[in-house]
């Protein structure tokens, strides 16, 4: 087995976790609302991606399931840092966007499952954590995730369409954090990276950027 996957084996798995996420959908949505785009082994952890379309929303929503098996590395003297430990990622999209029955498909939107799901990886694989206000780039020289976007980047967020009743996924003492990703031009994300988050967030009020993810979104510093 390659040295970089070595880890995982020895790593503690939160094997209750996906169970816990697949309940909680079934309080939101009805089971035929919702598919899976199921992963095949891996050698580091089984990570699924949730499609969920309902007549109820103007939206569809891709969440992922598997991110929280493993225990993120939070940065030292946080606190309460039980309340940071775990995450699932989400992403909010219009309806038209659409996939195959499998992934990947060569489907031209698969692109954005591939970035969900590196998104979920990186913490474990880096032996770090996400919350709000993280940054991450597709690459080290900031190209973009695919030749399908412009986008070469992304942003954490909290979720401004569902409140902590479906963020906050609860498990005794422990939580499992629900976080919206929102991608990001190169010049935004490099803005947000020399100007922190706070500033970034400024100019998304001040354009009044939406949830939805939206393939040829307005930059936020024009």
């Amino acid at each position: 087995m390659n040295e970089f996957y070595e880890k995982f084996r020895n790593r503690t798995f939160f094997d209750n976790h996906p169970e816990a996420i697949a309940n909680h959908l079934d309080k939101f949505y009805q089971s035929s609302e919702i598919t899976v785009f199921h992963e095949m082994l891996m050698p580091d952890f089984h990570l699924d991606v949730y499609f969920i379309n309902s007549s109820e929303d103007d939206f569809n929503i891709l969440l992922t399931s598997g991110m929280s098996l493993l225990e993120m590395t939070v940065r030292e003297g946080l606190e309460n840092p039980e309340l940071h430990k775990f995450a699932e990622l989400m992403i909010l999209l219009p309806k038209e966007i659409e996939f195959g029955k499998i992934f990947p498909s060569g489907n031209e939107n698969d692109w954005i499952i591939g970035m969900l799901k590196e998104t979920a990886r990186f913490p474990h694989h880096y032996d770090t954590w996400l919350t709000i206000g993280h940054t991450l780039q597709a690459t080290a020289d900031m190209e973009p995730y695919s030749e399908k976007t412009d986008y070469v980047g992304l942003v954490i967020l909290p979720s401004v369409t569902f409140d902590e009743e479906f963020t906050e996924i609860k498990i005794n003492d422990e939580v499992i954090n629900i976080y919206t990703i929102f991608p990001l031009y190169k010049n935004e994300l490099e803005y947000k990276i020399s100007n922190g988050y706070n500033a970034l967030l400024d100019k998304l009020i001040e354009k009044d950027g939406k949830e939805v993810f939206d393939k040829q979104r307005e930059n936020l510093l024009v």
